[in-house]
């Protein structure tokens, strides 16, 4: 795992990672807004509490982009991060699979 804040009181694992999980977490990002790169990092990375790197965050993003389910737009310097519309089908997909894969757990999750 990358580096960890400090100032958390949230349980963290030290031995299984949700990398895979990257891909799922830009779709459903990018879901709620257009974002950067950046914006994109921080947001997950907020989300696991860790700091996402560049090398971790834009492979992800070109291989999205390769399967055509996000675009990119120029703003200025930045390219902003757009779900298609097979990125949208595509995370609809994947809601109805985690809903189905984690409906057990339901009782387990507390926020």
């Amino acid at each position: 795992m990358k580096k960890q804040k400090n100032n958390s009181k949230k349980l963290i694992p030290k031995y299984i990672e949700l990398k895979g999980f990257l891909s799922f977490f830009i779709l459903h990002e990018l879901d709620d807004r257009p974002s950067s790169g950046d914006e994109l990092a921080l947001a997950i990375g907020e989300r696991r509490n860790t700091v996402l790197t560049p090398g971790t965050i834009y492979p992800a993003l070109k291989r999205l982009r390769r399967q055509k389910l996000i675009f990119y737009r120029r703003n200025g310097r930045k390219k902003v991060y757009v779900l298609t519309d097979l990125g949208k089908k595509e995370l609809k997909a994947l809601y109805v699979v985690f809903a189905d894969f984690f409906s057990g757990l339901k009782t387990k999750i507390k926020r």
